[in-house]
């Protein structure tokens, strides 16, 4: 019965897909009234309520079916990221959001009513959790007010429902994060969170440079954000302190940083053309940047017309420092094409066992998890050369399936 059941959801289910498929594939916005296209697009964002509404219900049941792990995922979370094309960041808090709300009836009735959006869930579930009796109250304030004060009052809702000051003190502790990203416009973020005592620290050191650098500006004419002048802080107070730590000791790299630049450009002092200078992982830089960093930090620099590491024999087990550069630029990121992991493993394709040498051609990166699934349970990367799809071992694409000449 409970199979049937199941059958007549999922027929249901393809019904409604295929009528907003027709509905969407025909659509064309100039045929749209101007009177009529807030309520049209009101509409179809109450369809992707009701959407995102089903699928957060459904998460934690698409984490207890277990088949992220026949698909050789890492977790759930990334297994929905993929099918649902997002980050796992967002896919995990989908899946927390999921199972907080099998014991919230009144979040998961306003989910299954539209009347949340996925964010909005995030937030109220997350708070709910904490104060289960504020449940109604969050919805309503949810339907009421913008994003930003619903989790204002979230928060709020947290604290309140935790009245020892010193556990609220140690679970924000707990959740302290920094965390650096790179937006797709080629700027790189920071985004911090902690208790307040420890980020005053942080505000206290910042301000007198702040001062310092808004007096600077106005004297010159400039006039910025306070928030520009907050950054440019930060990075002086980061220089300050590594000035002072190298008088006190020899500087200890911690971190290696590749930079990608043609050697005509670099001679040139700019780049032209479909030329490019960048920072691998980072993104685009100036040439300029290029030039500083080589008089600031521990770098090696490839140059396009640099060693031809292509051809190098190795007879050691790991690659050379030229091998390692060479593929941090060509192959920065894990070879499996459905990861996007910069912290990876150098891998020999066929053992280095076979004929103990190295070559940059039988080398792929491979994150830990990947590097996992290649060496303990089959898994492999499909023949060719770069990153490429990684399949199971029962794949027919898997390199033992191919068929014979």
């Amino acid at each position: 019965m409970v199979e049937e059941r199941l059958s007549v959801s999922l027929a249901t289910m393809r019904i409604a897909e295929r009528a907003i498929g027709q509905m969407v594939g025909g659509l064309d916005p100039s045929d749209v009234l101007l009177r009529d296209v807030t309520e049209v697009w009101s509409a179809f964002d109450r369809i992707e309520r009701l959407a995102a509404g089903a699928k957060t219900l459904l998460a934690a049941r698409v984490d207890e079916a277990g088949d992220w792990k026949r698909a050789g995922a890492r977790s759930a979370a990334d297994h929905l990221a993929k099918l649902g094309g997002t980050t796992a960041d967002v896919a995990r808090r989908s899946l927390v959001t999921s199972q907080q709300v099998t014991d919230l009836p009144v979040v998961a009735e306003a989910l299954r009513g539209g009347v949340l959006s996925s964010v909005q869930a995030d937030a109220v579930a997350g708070a709910a959790t904490a104060d289960p009796s504020a449940q109604g109250r969050l919805v309503r304030k949810a339907q009421s007010t913008n994003l930003g004060e619903l989790r204002a009052e979230c928060l709020r809702t947290k604290a309140a429902a935790d009245p020892d000051l010193d556990a609220t003190h140690r679970r924000i502790d707990a959740e302290r994060c920094a965390r650096f990203y790179t937006d797709p416009e080629g700027g790189r973020n920071l985004v911090a969170r902690g208790t307040g005592d420890r980020m005053s620290r942080i505000e206290k050191a910042l301000q007198p440079l702040i001062d310092e650098i808004f007096k600077q500006a106005w004297a010159e004419g400039r006039r910025e954000p306070r928030a520009a002048y907050a950054f440019d802080a930060l990075v002086m107070l980061a220089e300050q302190d590594s000035a002072a730590e190298t008088e006190r000791r020899s500087p200890k790299p911690g971190f290696l940083t590749l930079v990608h630049v043609p050697f005509e450009a670099l001679v040139r002092g700019a780049v032209e053309g479909e030329e490019t200078c960048e920072i691998v992982g980072v993104g685009p830089v100036p040439i300029r940047t290029a030039r500083e960093l080589l008089g600031e930090s521990i770098l090696k620099l490839v140059i396009t017309k640099g060693v031809d590491v292509a051809n190098v024999v190795h007879l050691g087990r790991g690659p050379t420092a030229a091998q390692r550069i060479a593929l941090l630029w060509t192959s920065p990121k894990c070879s499996n094409i459905e990861c996007s992991r910069m912290r990876v493993e150098i891998d020999h394709n066929n053992p280095w066992a076979d004929k103990q040498e190295t070559v940059l051609g039988n080398l792929d990166p491979f994150c830990g998890h990947d590097h996992d699934l290649k060496t303990n349970h089959g898994w492999s990367l499909v023949e060719g050369t770069g990153r490429r799809a990684f399949v199971p071992p029962d794949d027919p694409h898997h390199p033992r399936n191919k068929p014979p000449p």
